[in-house]
């Protein structure tokens, strides 16, 4: 059974910072994207940064680059989204996801697998 498991969220000041985490397991990731999205209160989800398994290329979200980085390690089968600089409007509910299309998440914020979402709340 795949499960993707956020964590890391929590309350920050603007200007801080955040890293969430997705630990990745029950089949192998080396095929896919794995991505970072976010939803606030009465908006859209949103892609934020996703990353090639294999390879290691990024994509981001023009709001958040040069803020965020996200990176992966292959031993312990895990995403991270180290988020600096944060502002009240990168608060939202972060999901972590994965899929083997880039164009699913970073165009058509889809999936075939998603986390449950950890909260990030950024105050000014």
């Amino acid at each position: 059974q795949v499960q993707l498991v956020e964590s890391g969220g929590g309350l920050v000041q603007a200007g801080g910072s955040l890293r969430l985490s997705c630990a990745a397991s029950g089949r192998t990731f080396s095929d896919y994207v794995m991505g970072w999205f976010r939803q606030a209160p009465g908006k859209e989800r949103e892609f934020v940064a996703a990353i090639r398994w294999s390879g290691g290329n990024t994509y981001y979200q023009a709001s958040v680059k040069g803020r965020f980085t996200i990176s992966r390690d292959n031993a312990k089968n895990t995403v991270y989204l180290q988020m600096n600089s944060l502002k009240p409007e990168d608060t939202a509910v972060y999901y972590c996801a994965a899929d083997t299309h880039l164009h699913s998440i970073v165009v058509r914020t889809s999936a075939d697998y998603w986390g449950q979402g950890t909260q990030v709340t950024v105050s000014s």
